[in-house]
């Protein structure tokens, strides 16, 4: 299949590119590489520069090739940094993606695979959230992602839209086999911000909040390697290949860690003590996020292999150190 791929240079883009260029699929990454890296795009893919607030670049990616399939990883997400600039991610993420919309529906291209969030369940009314856990982001990042959820439900119902919605838990790692050559540009991440400590780019760690109701008073996340992102993808694509009916799926391990928890393996690991010390809890952040799936049969034909705390660090260790 050829695949149009909006933020193939990002972080989750640039993996993804990688699995489907290993699964024998043609790819076209589009992307401003405002926050995407040239470097990490895989030399198999061809490149196009543009923008998705630019109908005019849209316009001349759609009209070159004929896709297949689109998959849409290009957005703003750092929680926090929506709560002060709403107006910029309701540009980028929400009018963004509508003139993906309007130029998938007039090339008659009907399958589309949506880089969602677990940011729109919000504030967990359960100890693990499923797919039909409320649906009441605390962020206007989380909203964006539920505004176009919602969005792309209508489009399937009065368009040629097939789509999978995926909702991504916490992200991290790197490729396994060293492919990926640069780390990501100013990540808001945590993982990404012990190793700014631990390589001398930062003095300290700042850790959001020290009295959540958690076993040690910091947050809760589910984390998941990149790669098992990555092959999530691939394999929605196979699904929308022979499905023709729209599905929501988290992405994630069932398994939580307290940020404490993550700087102590990352301490571990390295041998090395992290400087670190406690603020006040960032506006958007719930308290514990952690997954599970209603299905019992999982409708992809996956599962998280790569996704234990130890190799998601050593991962990014790997690249770190190859860059000190």
């Amino acid at each position: 299949m050829k695949v149009l791929v909006f933020g193939g240079a990002g972080y989750i883009g640039a993996h993804t590119v990688i699995k489907l260029l290993d699964s024998n699929h043609s790819v076209v990454v589009f992307d401003n590489f405002s926050t995407g890296e040239l470097l990490n795009v895989d030399q198999r893919a061809t490149i196009q520069k543009g923008d998705i607030l630019s109908k005019d670049d849209l316009k001349r990616v759609f009209k070159s090739h004929n896709f297949d399939a689109v998959m849409h990883l290009s957005a703003l997400k750092a929680p926090g940094e929506s709560m002060i600039n709403p107006t910029v991610y309701s540009r980028v993420n929400i009018i963004g993606t509508l003139n993906i919309l309007e130029l998938m529906i007039e090339s008659r291209i009907k399958n589309f695979i949506f880089s969602s969030s677990s940011a729109v369940y919000g504030e967990p009314k359960n100890s693990f959230i499923d797919e039909d856990h409320t649906l009441d982001p605390i962020s206007f990042y989380g909203f964006t992602k539920l505004e176009i959820e919602r969005i792309l439900t209508w489009y399937s119902k009065t368009t040629c839209l097939n789509f999978i919605a995926l909702r991504y838990f916490n992200a991290a790692g790197y490729d396994l086999k060293n492919r990926i050559r640069v780390p990501e540009k100013s990540s808001h991440n945590l993982i990404p911000k012990i190793f700014d400590v631990l390589i001398g780019n930062e003095q300290v760690l700042e850790i959001f909040g020290s009295d959540y109701d958690t076993k040690d008073g910091t947050c809760i996340r589910d984390y998941i390697h990149v790669n098992d992102l990555a092959n999530a993808h691939v394999q929605a694509l196979n699904y929308l290949e022979k499905n023709n009916s729209p599905i929501f799926l988290n992405l994630a391990t069932g398994i939580g860690h307290t940020v404490l928890e993550v700087v102590e393996k990352v301490e571990e690991i390295t041998s090395t003590k992290i400087n670190y010390k406690f603020v006040d809890r960032r506006i958007g952040d719930p308290s514990v996020v952690i997954s599970k799936t209603k299905y019992k049969d999982f409708p992809l034909n996956w599962k998280p292999i790569h996704s234990s705390l130890e190799t998601i660090i050593n991962s990014v260790l790997k690249l770190y150190m190859h860059h000190l």
